[in-house]
């Protein structure tokens, strides 16, 4: 990289690199129904690189090629975002040229004016959030950070007014330091992570949206670390271990059982994976044995 004709090269090359790594990191390539409920359709499907094009093996590679750039910082992001904001403004004003209307000169947008800012897929991607950086996003209401290479949550002092956080396809493993948010968040979306506990949302009193699927959860007995969120009515938790092989012929069997299952520690639920609930499912969550 010292040479500077190959570091343009590696500079024209990271955008498939990253889209790449997302790939390797999420295990996971298709794009499903659950995406499109939660939100969570990523840019790196189909239109773009192809796992067969990547390959497992070449996971290492991609790690290593990575650390040779600086990842994109949380200031860094939030500063594209107030570019990106003022040419869209900008953009909408030469309409109202056009139509004669009076316009003034447009300006960033000050950080702590932000209402709703995205920091998705970010080249390089975003490896460690900034509690600094965020705690200037005073009025932000929703924060998207998904598609990015996060390893860990920071606490979100500052934040006085956020009710969405987005933390998607990144590499967390543990739900934590929430409770300065406790009070106003209501939707957390953290699928295709590496989570295996619920511990760390019992703060989170006006929770009423959770989109944890494809992470790491083994037991329905985690479902029970939710009953103090007495707020809940929406979840996702499909794709992940607790629900058996989803895989096979029985697909839709096991995805009934795990409903009969969810309902059963969480009967307030009115959607469960994209789903409003039935009524012979609550019938069926208050009769048939547990299980674990």
């Amino acid at each position: 990289l010292v040479n500077k004709n190959k570091k343009k090269q590696c500079n024209r090359r990271l955008l498939c690199t990253n889209q790449s790594w997302q790939y390797i990191c999420n295990f996971k390539f298709r794009k499903s129904a659950e995406d499109e409920r939660t939100g969570y359709y990523s840019c790196l499907h189909e239109k773009r690189i192809l796992p067969c094009q990547v390959g497992f093996q070449k996971a290492n590679l991609f790690q290593s090629y990575f650390e040779s750039f600086s990842m994109t910082t949380c200031a860094q992001a939030i500063q594209r975002w107030q570019e990106r904001d003022k040419e869209r403004r900008e953009s909408e004003q030469k309409e109202n040229l056009r139509e004669k209307l009076e316009v003034e000169p447009v300006k960033l947008t000050p950080v702590e004016e932000i209402t709703e800012i995205n920091l998705c897929f970010q080249t390089p991607p975003i490896a460690k959030l900034d509690n600094k950086a965020l705690g200037n996003l005073k009025k932000c209401k929703k924060l998207s950070l998904s598609t990015n290479m996060i390893d860990r949550m920071v606490s979100l002092t500052g934040m006085f007014e956020l009710e969405i956080l987005s933390l998607g396809r990144n590499n967390i493993k543990k739900i934590e330091k929430l409770e300065d948010v406790a009070g106003t968040l209501k939707q957390l979306w953290i699928s295709y992570n590496q989570i295996s506990s619920l511990d760390g949302l019992a703060c989170l009193t006006n929770l009423t949206t959770l989109y944890c699927s494809n992470n790491l959860i083994k037991s329905y007995s985690e479902l029970e670390k939710l009953q103090a969120n007495e707020q809940l009515r929406d979840v996702v938790f499909c794709g992940n271990p607790m629900y058996g092989d989803e895989i096979g012929g029985n697909r839709e069997a096991v995805r009934r059982a795990a409903r009969v299952e969810i309902l059963r520690r969480l009967p307030n639920l009115k959607t469960i994976d994209g789903q409003l609930v039935k009524r012979e499912e609550i019938e069926a969550a208050q009769i048939e044995p547990p299980v674990e």
